[in-house]
């Protein structure tokens, strides 16, 4: 079972205050109870809050079905599948990720790879690298009609059809009843569709059939998962004292420190589970991220000196076991300095599920203090109908809109929105960048928005960037793929307090592939997307900054380091 030590300094007493309001309030009660009121009066808002709370119980419900699903990955094993490939987004594909890099691949049972981007690098390198006649696609969508995940679909249902007379024997279908999505697996002939229930959310949905159905196919123990995640419940439950609800707990204190100007959740993970920061970052940011309010999730920053710090930060360290040496000495050398920590302690990777419940009920308790509805995402729409325009755009026009470049060199174009607050004038890359970074203030974040193929290489130089614009500015700073960012921190970017500053890199692509059944390619779907969430951020009066390249993307942003770390003297 998970343990957690709070060293809280500052804002211990403002911590203790709201916890006995938690208590005066019966938060916890009231969550199990579903009592929508805990959150909103609205009727509008009670009833979406009131159909978004099936997470609460459904570890319970999955263990009914562990046994029917252990028999169904048996089934996958004697066909000889090599790989389970989860073509989704966000919810439906981030626990995955998560389980497949931390448990990693199980002898005797298929490789779990995680499809999630629409660079048409990404999908070229998974065709080459993978046996795809031996790939089971499983398509992951709630909704059923979710971009990504139906071109992925019409992509290797079109590439299979090619190779093999009975391609849907490679498919099976997760979705709610209703969709769209259950029409398509029928006449496509999957072998399965699972139903999940449509009472949870797609953040929320990690214990559900989103994520226990591929855990089950790479061969994790799935009774055994879930049974460290009904315990992590119970420690939940309204029967225990508000000092032993580490999910009350947890979430008072990330929605009180985000009211007393600590909204930065600075993420120091284990790096044997590293990708569960993006777990977490999707579930808080989404949930937490509107009515001009947030908290943003700070995953993969390297650890610094307390020098580099605003005071607008919490650390929650989570480990296998205690941190190690180095971290735990850095996070005691914070706390000394008057930042908040938390020690989060996993016995094993299987409390990965007690991680997810815990955290799902913070996030519930973290929306009842900041006075927010944590299970909508009015504004990840925004960017949906956004790319939606732009591709009509294309279709009608046979190309897509242009930015205005600002500045341009030999490798970078620069760019602003029309209606950018900004003050940068038609000048070089070098002063562009000086002008931009120049707007960054006190309490402010720095958000790299990246569209280019996500490999070892760009990873490490992202936290490279990462690193860098932390310490020049003394801003936390965060990372992220499109177009997964989009359902995640997309709805805070935009929903949330105006803090952000914006870095959108759009690489060229060495690769493309048409849809089949659409008049667009690939790559066209990638920049209509980062398009479509740049004129998103614009309109919202964000300060964003573009940034087009070509399909050197190493040598791109190998050389905005040296120019970042040229021009960035300010801090």
């Amino acid at each position: 079972m998970n343990s957690m030590k709070l060293q809280l300094g500052p804002v211990t007493d403002s911590v203790g205050r709201a916890l006995v309001e938690a208590h005066r309030e019966d938060v916890v009660t009231r969550i199990w109870r579903k009592d929508a009121s805990l959150w909103k009066e609205e009727p509008k808002a009670q009833e979406n809050i009131r159909a978004s709370l099936g997470w609460l119980t459904v570890a319970d419900e999955m263990l009914g079905v562990a046994d029917l699903l252990t028999e169904f990955s048996d089934l996958i094993r004697q066909r000889g599948f090599h790989y389970v490939m989860v073509c989704g987004m966000g919810g439906s594909s981030l626990c995955p990720e998560v389980l497949g890099r931390s448990f990693g691949k199980t002898t005797g049972y298929p490789e779990l790879v995680v499809l999630d981007s629409t660079d048409p690098d990404v999908i070229a390198d998974l065709a080459r690298r993978l046996d795809v006649e031996r790939c089971l696609f499983i398509i992951a969508s709630k909704s059923g009609s979710t971009i990504e995940p139906t071109v992925f679909y019409k992509f290797w249902y079109e590439f299979l059809k090619k190779r093999k007379t009975k391609p849907g024997e490679n498919f099976l279908a997760i979705t709610d009843p209703g969709s769209p999505l259950i029409e398509t697996a029928t006449q496509s002939e999957f072998q399965r569709v699972f139903l999940n229930q449509a009472d949870i959310g797609g953040r929320f949905s990690a214990l559900s059939y989103f994520g226990m159905v591929p855990a089950a196919l790479a061969g994790i123990d799935v009774t055994k998962f879930l049974t460290c995640a009904r315990d992590a419940s119970e420690t939940c439950a309204p029967s225990t004292t508000s000092d032993t609800n580490p999910g009350l707990q947890l979430g008072v204190i990330l929605g009180e420190c985000a009211r007393v100007g600590r909204d930065k959740l600075t993420l120091v993970i284990d790096d044997r589970i590293a990708s569960l920061g993006l777990w977490i970052e999707q579930l808080v940011a989404e949930s937490t991220g509107k009515e001009g309010k947030g908290i943003l999730p700070v995953a993969g920053e390297p650890l610094g000196d307390a020098s580099v710090y605003q005071n607008d930060r919490l650390f929650v360290s989570i480990s296998i076991g205690d941190p190690a040496h180095d971290v735990a000495q850095r996070l005691d050398s914070l706390s000394a300095a008057g930042h908040p920590v938390i020690y989060r302690t996993l016995a094993d990777v299987y409390d990965l599920a007690s991680e997810f419940f815990v955290w799902e009920f913070a996030t519930a308790c973290a929306g009842w203090r900041l006075g927010i509805n944590p299970f909508d995402q009015p504004d990840v729409q925004v960017a949906k109908q956004a790319t939606n325009d732009v591709l009509k755009i294309f279709r009608a026009e046979k190309r897509l809109p242009q930015h205005k470049p600002i500045a341009r060199d030999e490798l970078f174009t620069i760019f602003v929105g029309e209606s950018s607050r900004l003050n940068i004038r038609d000048d070089s890359v070098e002063a562009a960048l000086r002008s931009y970074f120049a707007s960054v203030k006190l309490g402010d974040y720095i958000a790299v928005l990246s569209y280019v193929e996500e490999t070892a290489e760009t990873e490490n130089l992202m936290r490279q960037l990462q690193k860098l614009l932390r310490d020049k500015t003394h801003c936390a700073t965060t990372t992220g793929y499109g177009p997964r960012y989009l359902h995640s921190t997309g709805q805070l970017h935009k929903g949330g307090p105006d803090k952000g500053v914006f870095l959108q890199i759009v690489a060229g692509d060495k690769s493309d592939f048409p849809i089949p059944g659409e008049d667009y390619s690939l790559s066209i779907l990638k920049q209509a997307q980062a398009i479509g969430d740049f004129q998103a951020l614009s309109r919202r009066g964000r300060r964003a900054l573009g940034i087009e390249t070509g399909t050197n993307v190493v040598e791109a942003i190998k050389r905005l380091l040296e120019l970042l770390d040229v021009e960035l003297t300010f801090a």
